[in-house]
C-alpha cells in the first residue's frame, strides 16, 4: 500500500473560482481507454489563449498546485486529476473543491487540502514573487510551511486516515493481503467452479 503523509515541492499558483473539469482535461481528450499522455493536454484550450501559469518557466518542475474556491467543479470526469497527476503534481491546496473532483483526486492518492480564502491568497502571492519557494504539506499535522508562512490546512478525517494510512490504494490493499483474497475466492462458486 503506498501511504501519502504529506507533499513537498515548489508551487505553481493557478488563480480564479469555479475552475472546472472541462477547462482542467478538455472533453476531446476523453476518448483514450488509458490515462497515458494526458498530462500533454492539462489546461490545453486556456494555454492556447492566456498566459498560463503551467506555461511559465518559472514554474517548471513545479508539484503543489494552489488554487482558489470550486476547484474542478462541472462534470465528473476522473481524467482531470489524472492529468494533473501525470503532470507532476502531487498535490492541491485551495479554497474549496467540487466533492467529484475532490473524490476523484482521493481515488489517485492526490491529497487536496483547504486552507482559508486570505492563506491561500498569500501562498499564491508568495509563490509569485519567489516560485523557487518550497512548499510542504504535512497531512498529519494539519499544516503548511512554505518559507516564513505558516498555514493551517484541512482535510476530512477519513480522507486524511485513508491517504495516511493507505487504505485508498484499494489495489494495493488487495495484493497486500493477497492470501486472504486468494482463499475468499477459493470459496466462491461462480470463481472455483460450481
Amino acid at each position: 500500500m503506498q501511504r501519502v503523509t504529506g507533499a513537498a515541492g515548489r508551487g505553481v499558483p493557478l488563480r480564479g473560482d469555479d475552475i472546472d473539469t472541462d477547462r482542467i482535461m478538455p472533453a476531446r481528450f476523453l476518448r483514450a481507454i488509458t490515462f497515458d499522455g494526458l498530462e500533454q493536454h492539462v489546461f490545453e484550450d486556456d494555454r492556447k489563449t492566456t498566459k498560463h501559469p503551467f506555461d511559465d518557466s518559472r514554474y517548471r518542475g513545479a508539484s503543489v498546485l494552489v488554487v482558489n474556491s470550486n476547484f474542478g467543479c462541472g462534470s465528473s470526469r476522473e481524467h482531470a486529476p489524472q492529468g494533473l497527476q501525470r503532470w507532476g503534481i502531487n498535490a492541491v491546496v485551495g479554497e474549496s473543491f467540487a466533492e467529484i473532483f475532490f473524490g476523484n483526486s482521493l481515488m489517485i492518492g492526490l491529497p487536496c487540502v483547504t486552507a482559508s480564502p486570505a492563506d491561500v491568497r498569500k501562498l499564491q502571492d508568495l509563490i509569485e514573487r519567489r516560485p523557487d519557494t518550497e512548499v510542504r504539506i504535512d497531512l498529519e499535522k494539519g499544516a503548511l510551511d512554505a518559507d516564513d508562512l505558516h498555514v493551517q490546512v484541512s482535510i476530512p478525517p477519513n480522507v486524511r486516515d485513508a491517504l495516511v494510512t493507505g487504505a485508498w490504494d484499494t489495489t494495493g490493499l488487495l495484493l497486500d493481503r493477497y492470501e486472504e483474497v486468494d482463499a475468499a475466492s477459493k470459496r466462491l462458486p461462480y470463481v472455483s467452479g460450481f
